[in-house]
């Protein structure tokens, strides 16, 4: 794999990991009673995006070492998953 492949399998997993841990632990407008006239009601309050790109990098960067360790060792390639030339 080359550099540029592995920092765009980071970029993905890192976003993935930021997509699953957005909706956790939001407080909302609503939930407080406190609506902001113009807004949402479901508008968070407080998304704590610091706190959770923190968790996020940590997390995808052990998801990340992983999946590479599991390329360069060669226990899954590229030709597993290409099932149109099996044949």
């Amino acid at each position: 794999m080359t550099v540029t492949a592995f920092i765009v399998l980071y970029a993905v997993i890192w976003f993935m990991c930021l997509f699953i841990a957005l909706p956790l632990r939001v407080t909302t407008q609503n939930d407080t009673g406190d609506v902001i006239p113009g807004t949402a009601p479901s508008a968070p309050v407080d998304a704590m995006m610091w706190r959770k790109a923190r968790w996020v990098t940590v997390i995808a960067t052990a998801i990340w070492a992983v999946v590479c360790g599991i390329i360069l060792s060669g226990a899954i390639a590229v030709a597993d998953f290409d099932i149109f030339h099996r044949m």
